[in-house]
C-alpha cells in the first residue's frame, strides 16, 4: 500500500473492528439495558483511538509474518 491508502486503511479497519467489537463486549457484560447505546457508543469512542494506534503497529507485523509463514509452507 502506498501513498494516503497506508494511513487510511488501519483507520477505517480499526474503526469497523472497534465498532463491532466495543458492541459485542457491551452486550456480553450488560445484556440489552436502556440505554446500551449510549455505553456501547462511550466504548467505541474511546476504543477506536486505541485500536487505529494498534494497527499502525500491527499491520507493518502482520504482513511480515505472513511473507514469513507462506514463504516456510509456500505459496
Amino acid at each position: 500500500m502506498t501513498g494516503k491508502a497506508r494511513f487510511i486503511f488501519p483507520i477505517l479497519m480499526s474503526g469497523i473492528m472497534a465498532f463491532l467489537m466495543t458492541a459485542l463486549v457491551t452486550y456480553l457484560n450488560l445484556g440489552f439495558p436502556a440505554d446500551f447505546l449510549s455505553r456501547w457508543m462511550q466504548a467505541f469512542v474511546i476504543a477506536w483511538p486505541c485500536a487505529a494506534c494498534s494497527a499502525f503497529l500491527a499491520i507493518p507485523l502482520a504482513r511480515r509474518g505472513t511473507a514469513h509463514i507462506v514463504k516456510l509452507v509456500g505459496e
